[in-house]
């Protein structure tokens, strides 16, 4: 009988931080000045063991955002913040185990079907995943919708669940990447997020420490993204391929659309709905032909896949046979989950009161923007307004129309779910003016806009 997969970490320690001299690495980086290896590698250990104060981390995060770090700059950051704390090492697991991380956007909940989809594949998908930021989604949120559903896994759990299931999706463990958790809570408080260095470093830090042995990175372009102009999302895009493969990871990132919503759900339960019709052959266009496609490169990078084409009829053959769906069953089940939401979503909880949309004259749906309705889906409890904020799981907006369809005058555009009457209030008006209706059929949506692959 063969052994049981272990989970074992290695650890590397960064040299204690020297304190005396931040004050002056801080007025360094204000001035434009390069800072040296130690200086980045003591502010980054002491960062992880609170030995630094918030007050000095944001300054010196605020300085980076204004002046940027160099290239070696951020090579030696991002290899401190993978030595604040333990490497995982998935080796017990065998085969190629490859990730996917986006950068988040407006029903956006690819992960949920992707990772089974490729495990059906015979390709182990490791995640280390997040939650809702801003007007975006977390996949964290989203899974805590099923009942019994565990994120918070041990080192030991998150190898067991992926040897069981081929995948696994859980949150980032105390000892992974430590300096992490501390710079991006303290990135969310100051309005440092939006810094290609800060972002690119702190994905890669999980991801490289998480053990995976390749990343395709799902790079959200437009109005609705993290980041909302283009050439920045690039310059993102092609950072993260560049450090992730200069650090031993190889990494393809895909720029794909988020002018417009993802998909036909917005929320946490009723975007895991739409995720298991992905996987039952249903659910909406769009979401299932970046699933397949991202499925594809996953496939790919993982040699299992000779190339996309190949990759493609691989997904979409797991789909139809129901071997996707027989492993997500299996993964929400190995992660303390009940499987049975698959066959009843009336395990799943929905918000009682509803609210439709309806439109106010006929012709083409011409754009649903993201980004509003992404911050009403916020605002309704989707997503946090403060870390405290407990997340609604039944709240959320469902859309009936698709960009480029015909509407007719009175015709329901969407339904907003909701259980608070103050945050119906405050997010109806943004769920009004993300509908525009245009006299013209518009073009033809691009997915996929970009592909960077070195």
């Amino acid at each position: 009988m063969p052994a049981k997969p272990r989970a074992t970490v290695n650890s590397k320690r960064a040299p204690k931080a020297a304190t005396t001299s931040i004050v002056r690495w801080i007025a360094s980086k204000r001035d434009g000045q390069v800072l040296p290896d130690e200086a980045i590698e003591a502010i980054v250990h002491g960062a992880s063991r609170n030995q630094v104060p918030d007050y000095q981390l944001a300054a010196l995060l605020m300085a980076i955002v204004w002046r940027g770090l160099s290239p070696k700059e951020l090579s030696t950051w991002l290899r401190s913040m993978i030595d604040s704390g333990d490497r995982l090492s998935l080796d017990a697991v065998p085969g190629k185990k490859i990730d996917k991380h986006s950068t988040g956007g407006v029903g956006d909940n690819l992960s949920l079907c992707l990772a089974p989809l490729v495990a059906a594949c015979g390709v182990g998908v490791p995640m280390l995943a997040g939650r809702a930021l801003g007007h975006t989604g977390g996949t964290l949120d989203k899974l805590e919708s099923i009942p019994g559903f565990r994120v918070d896994l041990s080192a030991k759990q998150y190898v067991r669940a992926l040897s069981r299931a081929g995948w696994v999706i859980a949150g980032q463990t105390p000892s992974i990447a430590p300096a992490d958790r501390v710079l991006y809570a303290l990135r969310d408080a100051t309005a440092t997020v939006e810094s290609i260095p800060l972002i690119a470093s702190s994905i890669l830090s999980k991801k490289i420490a998480g053990g995976a042995d390749g990343l395709v990175m799902d790079v959200k372009m437009g109005d609705g993204a993290f980041l909302r102009h283009d050439e920045p999302t690039r310059e993102l895009a092609r950072t993260l391929v560049r450090l992730g493969r200069k650090n031993g990871l190889p990494t393809v990132a895909l720029l794909t659309d988020m002018d417009q919503v993802l998909g036909v759900e917005i929320g946490n339960a009723s975007e895991v709905r739409e995720a298991i019709q992905i996987l039952r052959g249903e659910g909406p266009p769009d979401t299932q032909a970046l699933t397949v496609r991202l499925a594809a490169e996953m496939l790919l990078m993982a040699g299992v896949a000779r190339s996309i084409a190949d990759g493609t009829a691989r997904a979409l053959s797991a789909i139809r046979s129901g071997d996707g769906l027989d492993r997500f069953r299996l993964g929400v089940q190995a992660q303390g989950g009940n499987p049975r939401v698959v066959d009843d979503f009336g395990l799943l909880p929905l918000a009682r009161k509803t609210w439709v949309l309806r439109a106010t004259r006929s012709g083409w749906m011409h754009t649903i923007a993201a980004r509003p309705l992404g911050i009403a889906a916020t605002l309704l409890g989707a997503g946090r307004l403060q870390k405290s904020d407990r997340v609604r799981h039944g709240v959320g907006i469902t859309l009936h129309v698709a960009p480029g369809a015909r509407v007719e005058n009175k015709m329901p555009l969407c339904t907003v779910y909701h259980d608070d009457a103050r945050r119906f209030v405050e997010a109806r008006p943004l769920v009004q003016q993300a509908f525009a209706i245009s006299s013209k059929q518009p073009p033809e949506r691009v997915l996929v806009r970009e592909v960077i692959r070195s």
